[in-house]
């Protein structure tokens, strides 16, 4: 048996970027948008980062007398804010990175309040101003996400 002593080449592909801030060819024609909406996931993922430490509070704060205030929630409510407290998390993460799935996720999270603006009416402290905020939020992603993918492709 002859062994080669050759080394082996493994081929490997080099990183993709989840939010192409070059046009291809070092154009920059699609990069204001697309620095505009990692800007904008950045931020948001600051605010998302701040709900959930407010909802870990929840869960895990002390009350009067060493009671958790999260204890005295009805059983629906507890499974809301343990469910916030991990999603807006997950989202933010997401987010920050500029990956896709962080967008995904920070859609579920932010439908996901808005469903429970309707179903638990008490569960947010400021009902309204919540749900103008994540409407207003959502709209501004996907048209960022829009007007990048427009760019990019006109750019292609």
């Amino acid at each position: 048996m002859h062994r080669s002593t050759a080394k082996r080449r493994v081929a490997t592909a080099a990183p993709q970027a989840a939010i192409v801030l070059k046009a291809p060819g070092g154009r920059d024609e699609g990069t204001r948008f697309s620095f505009a909406l990692v800007a904008f996931m950045r931020v948001t993922a600051a605010v998302w980062i701040v709900q959930g430490l407010l909802q870990w509070t929840a869960v895990l704060g002390t009350g009067a007398g060493g009671l958790s205030p999260f204890s005295a929630l009805a059983p629906p409510a507890m499974v809301a804010a343990v469910f916030f407290a991990v999603v807006d998390f997950v989202a933010a993460i997401g987010l920050w990175l500029a990956a896709p799935w962080g967008g995904v996720m920070w859609l579920v999270a932010v439908g996901a309040q808005l469903l429970v603006l309707v179903v638990m009416p008490g569960f947010f402290d400021h009902p309204l101003v919540t749900g103008l905020v994540d409407v207003a939020l959502m709209a501004g992603y996907l048209a960022l996400v829009w007007f990048a993918a427009q760019a990019t492709d006109a750019a292609g």
